[in-house]
């Protein structure tokens, strides 16, 4: 049940990400903009996308330990403001390099956005933690699907493209200030119990139900890595396909560049009908940890009729299901990490982000190298190879799963599911 004192807050907190939607997939869907205006070429483009990951990995981790400290409010209207001083930046900077080092200010700005914006949301509905936090990815997908055809709009009557960076750094801005006037929920508010449902192993050996020496515990140099790296692969196909799919269009298929930024909407479709399915699929028939694999046998099917159908009609067919089978795979691996690791929540979340900041560092570059001395085709094969690794990596954990947890449990846990 939610608080209605804490709707204001919670309104301003989903329209930072609905706005992140848009700034997630801005300079993707600017490239040949930028590539001139920056005169640089598209592996630039993606260096700055890589410095933005770069930005973020840096201080993700002191960001969260300094929101738990002076609380969540400073961090949140930081990062709007960040975000703001970034997109009004990039139209507006007269060379590369300055643009880099907003690029690393925006990667900053979304550690913020981050470490504020979760535990504000939990606080603020201890009750329906879960669904406060699940629309969050919604948010991310409607702002992700509008932006495209803002885009359209402007070039086809011939405004500045600066302008679809303006207007939402202006909301940033002024939203961050309705947020400085508002009263944030109390930081010494828990989760009501049973939120994470289910009984995990640790809190069972406590119990005396588990022995300390039972072959069937978790091991984090097991099933652990497993899924610190599937913390790194699904948001490498993320950010491959909202990166690269535009260029995919144009480039494979001789799509023109309004329609290849139509994929971004198909694609961004996809992702919020995920969102509503997962909260109902998980809720009565199928577990976080069936997901993890389910998804991402379904996305590299997806992929592979992608590279296969050189159609218009099956590019917009194969980005919604891509973008339905990517959205939420890393909250559900953060999910099944903490069912096998419940009692160090906090580090087992500093690992995974870990992995995915690392993936948003060093894809961007990896693929922009690729491209500048292959085809565009090469990005979607090496997306091929990274889904495959995942699948692999998704049965071993299923397996062990499986041991862990041999009895039937009724309930899945709630999952919270984030953007990245």
């Amino acid at each position: 049940m939610m608080k209605r004192s804490s709707i204001p807050v919670a309104t301003g907190l989903y329209v930072n990400y609905l706005l992140f939607g848009m700034f997630n997939i801005m300079l993707a869907s600017h490239m040949s903009f930028l590539t001139e205006h920056l005169h640089t070429d598209q592996a630039g483009i993606s260096l700055l996308v890589s410095a933005m990951g770069f930005g973020r990995l840096f201080t993700l981790y002191i960001s969260g330990v300094f929101s738990d400290r002076y609380g969540r409010k400073p961090f949140i209207v930081a990062a709007g403001l960040l975000m703001a001083v970034f997109l009004v930046g990039i139209p507006l900077s007269p060379t590369f390099e300055m643009a880099m080092v907003l690029a690393v200010l925006a990667g900053v700005a979304n550690s913020f956005l981050d470490s504020g914006t979760y535990p504000a949301l939990i606080e603020a509905f201890p009750q329906s933690s879960g669904s406060a936090t699940v629309l969050v990815r919604g948010f991310i997908s409607i702002g992700a699907a509008f932006l495209p055809l803002m885009i359209i709009f402007f070039m086809n009557h011939d405004i500045f493209y600066g302008f679809s960076f303006f207007i939402p750094a202006l909301i940033f801005a002024l939203n961050a200030i309705y947020l400085f006037r508002m009263k944030f929920p109390d930081m010494r508010v828990q989760p009501a119990k049973g939120q994470s449902g289910g009984t995990s192993v640790s809190s069972a050996k406590q119990t005396g139900n588990l022995k300390a020496d039972d072959p069937s515990k978790p091991r984090f140099w097991q099933e652990g890595v497993c899924l610190i790296l599937l913390g790194f692969t699904g948001p490498t196909l993320l950010y491959i396909v909202q990166l690269w799919l535009p260029t995919f269009g144009q480039q494979f298929i001789g799509m023109t560049e309004s329609e290849s930024l139509r994929l971004l909407v198909y694609y961004n479709m996809g992702s919020l009908v995920s969102v509503f399915v997962l909260v109902i699929v998980l809720r009565k028939w199928v577990k976080p940890v069936h997901i993890i694999l389910i998804y991402p046998c379904i996305s590299l099917l997806a992929f592979g009729a992608l590279l296969l159908f050189k159609s218009g009609t099956a590019a917009i067919i194969c980005a919604s299901v891509i973008g339905f089978s990517i959205s939420g795979v890393l909250q559900l691996t953060l999910t099944v990490m903490s069912e096998f690791f419940s009692q160090r929540k906090g580090q087992i979340t500093g690992f995974i982000y870990t992995a995915t900041s690392l993936s948003y560092t060093l894809i961007p570059v990896f693929t922009g190298f690729l491209l500048k001395h292959s085809q565009i085709s090469s990005v979607f094969m090496l997306a091929i190879i990274v889904n495959a690794l995942g699948i692999s990596l998704a049965v071993f954990v299923n397996f062990r799963y499986s041991a862990v947890f041999p009895a039937k449990r009724e309930l899945s846990p709630q999952i919270v599911l984030d953007t990245k």
